[in-house]
Order: C-alpha cells, then sequence, then structure tokens
C-alpha cells in the first residue's frame, strides 16, 4: 500500500460509515483518484465494504474496542475476561475460533501444549501487571487475516493496550533462530496499517523455554532489531515501551 491508500483505508475505519467524496476531503487527495482506490487497494477490497447508500465501512475498526477484531482470532477479549476463565473454558473458546478462522489444529507436534504454554506466561505477565488498570485492555490469539490471495496476517498473540500493540510471536525453545526472528517482524507493518497511526506496533520473540533472557538482536537481512525475552522476562518489554517502572 502506498500512504494515499493507507490513509484512506485509515478514514474508513474510523467510523461507521463514510463516503468516497468525504475521504477525498479528510485526505486531500481529489476524488477521481479515491474512486478508482476504493477498488484496487487490496486492504480496502478484502477488510472493506460498500452498503446500498454507497457508505464505506471497514469489518475492523480502529477504535477501542475493535469491533470486529474477534472475526479474524482464534481467541478475542478483553484481558479482564482472560484471566477470569478457566483453561478448559478458554481453550473450548480458542478451539472454535480456531475453526471458524481456518487454523489448522493438527496437535501431532504438540499444538495444544503450545497454546497452553503461551497462556500461562501471557496470565503471569498480567499477574505482574495486576497493580496497573489492564482491564480493558483486548488480547488476542491465534491472529488469521487471510482473504483471498491479496492479503495475510498472522500473529500467535496481540495484546493492544491505549496506543500500543505487542505482537508476540512464541516458540517453545531456549534460544533464538534467524528464521524465526523474520516471523516475528514480517507482518509487523500490515498489522499497523490494520491499527493506523494513532498506534505503535511493538514486535517481540518470546521464548518460553529460555530464562532470565532479555535482548536485542539484528534481524536477519535487515537494520531492524527485535527484543527476544524469555516468558518471565516479559514484564520488561511491556515495561521498555510503557515506563512501568519510571
Amino acid at each position: 500500500m502506498n500512504e494515499t491508500e493507507i490513509r484512506m483505508y485509515e478514514s474508513i475505519c474510523r467510523r461507521d460509515g463514510i463516503k468516497a467524496r468525504e475521504i477525498a476531503k479528510e485526505t486531500g487527495v481529489p476524488k477521481t483518484d479515491i474512486n478508482r482506490l476504493l477498488y484496487r487497494s487490496a486492504f480496502v477490497r478484502e477488510l472493506c465494504y460498500r452498503d446500498d447508500d454507497y457508505c464505506w465501512h471497514g469489518l475492523i475498526r480502529q477504535m477501542r474496542p475493535h469491533i470486529g477484531l474477534g472475526e479474524f482470532c482464534g481467541y478475542y477479549s478483553t484481558v479482564k475476561r482472560f484471566r477470569n476463565q478457566s483453561e478448559d473454558e478458554w481453550m473450548d473458546e480458542l478451539q472454535k475460533g480456531c475453526k471458524a478462522v481456518g487454523r489448522n489444529l493438527n496437535d501431532t507436534r504438540g499444538l495444544f501444549h503450545s497454546f497452553r504454554d503461551t497462556r500461562e506466561v501471557m496470565l503471569s505477565l498480567f499477574d505482574d501487571l495486576d497493580d496497573l488498570e489492564t482491564d480493558d485492555w483486548e488480547i488476542c490469539f491465534e491472529l488469521r487475516i487471510n482473504r483471498a490471495r491479496y492479503i495475510r496476517i498472522y500473529a500467535d498473540v496481540l495484546v493492544i493496550t491505549e496506543d500500543k500493540v505487542f505482537s508476540l510471536e512464541f516458540k517453545m525453545k531456549d534460544r533464538p533462530d534467524p528464521g524465526e526472528e523474520l516471523q516475528a517482524v514480517k507482518y509487523a507493518k500490515y498489522i499497523e496499517v490494520i491499527f493506523g497511526s494513532d498506534y505503535e506496533v511493538i514486535p517481540a520473540l518470546i521464548l518460553t523455554k529460555a530464562e532470565d533472557l532479555y535482548s536485542w538482536e539484528l534481524v536477519p537481512e535487515s537494520t531492524a532489531v527485535l527484543p527476544i525475552c524469555s516468558g518471565d522476562m516479559l514484564f520488561n518489554l511491556f515495561d521498555e515501551y510503557m515506563g512501568f517502572l519510571e
């Protein structure tokens, strides 16, 4: 997407219905160009729709809570509800959601154990953050935006605060792998489009078999750096960006 398409997509997803002429006025782009891009841009074609009154709507709204986001996740909830659910309740909801979004649930390589491992890390994080107001934060497991051939966006876990999205790639390992580092950052720029310019997207690789690990690694074939941490150090990642201990 170019900058015009991103601004156009944001104009649509920030409200419940907007016409092409209003998008043109808001973005400062001629209406003829907007009309052309509305039917060419992959994000608009796949993640927006036009109603009978010629108003455009986003399938995922750029406001809290992010209405529509749950339709693309195995599990979507507030942090408060997530913390109050039993493991069986959470797993049942996750499995049903995964089937709905087309997530393969082949357990031959310990997928369900991986799910539970990830859940325990996230519960531990929110226990560490118990003194903060995290109840209305949103949490997603198994994000799968997979529309036709144009858009592929995946994430193991998203934690959505007031102005940040933590995109967490989980691996049941004790050391990083270059391919997994690339996987952790691969979809970050597209997640930025989904949530809009008011949000900062922070990708990270979480190694649940490591201990006392918190480091920054240069992403292969890139000048970007990626935070890598063990599950027991995930609090430090959030503190790095949100300044709890200042």
